[in-house]
């Protein structure tokens, strides 16, 4: 059976799984905010045989900038060491997967995450029985996202911008866990190993 390494450093969250087939055999998760750098190496070192996989999966975005970019670059440099294949995922699809899977969504719901520049990034899911995404993801100020939303529950840690959604909405504000990577269906974990940040970078370059 082939094992998957699956590689999380999108947000504020350090996320790594090692997989047997579809069976998960070990997985980490910290939150580290800026320090997926100085954590990702150590964490792999740490599961069986070190992670070594002939496939890796990273999640490509959107997210933080260099969490994206620490990500992609390692999972490249490990491919190119063990010849493994490698692709990508969305963290907006990860979350949803987590909360689809945990509980139970049978109505739609949105994830809502931490953009830049005040905005947050939006997508609505749809609920039970298929896992499918109703619309791509946008990043909103907070009053559009709130207009995306309508009446949906929304989860993520995009909710805590979301000042006037009301109580009954407002889900749980998580991160994305590598353990839900497998769960996707196969065209969401076949991204190109490329950033996908959803909105310009904070930096400009001079005139």
């Amino acid at each position: 059976m082939t094992r998957t390494l699956v590689i999380d450093t999108a947000t504020a969250a350090c996320s790594i799984a090692l997989f047997e087939g579809e069976d998960l055999l070990a997985w980490r998760d910290e939150v580290v905010g800026r320090g997926h750098a100085e954590r990702l190496v150590p964490m792999i070192a740490e599961l069986p045989d070190g992670g070594r996989a002939g496939r890796i999966l990273v999640d490509v975005g959107p997210g933080s900038f260099t969490g994206i970019r620490v990500g992609i670059a390692a999972a490249r440099g490990l491919a190119l060491g063990w010849g493994a294949s490698v692709a990508g995922y969305s963290s907006l699809a990860l979350v949803a997967m987590d909360e689809f899977t945990n509980a139970g969504r049978s109505s739609p719901f949105a994830v809502v995450m931490e953009g830049g520049h005040g905005e947050v990034f939006v997508q609505r899911y749809a609920g039970r029985p298929e896992f499918r995404a109703m619309d791509d993801f946008e990043s909103l100020t907070p009053s559009d996202a709130l207009n995306r939303l309508g009446a949906m529950q929304a989860v993520g840690t995009g909710v805590g911008r979301l000042a006037d959604l009301p109580a009954r909405q407002r889900g749980p504000s998580l991160l994305p866990s590598a353990m839900f990577a497998l769960a996707l269906p196969a065209s969401y974990r076949d991204l190109p190993a490329r950033p996908l940040y959803g909105r310009a970078p904070d930096a400009k370059l001079p005139a």
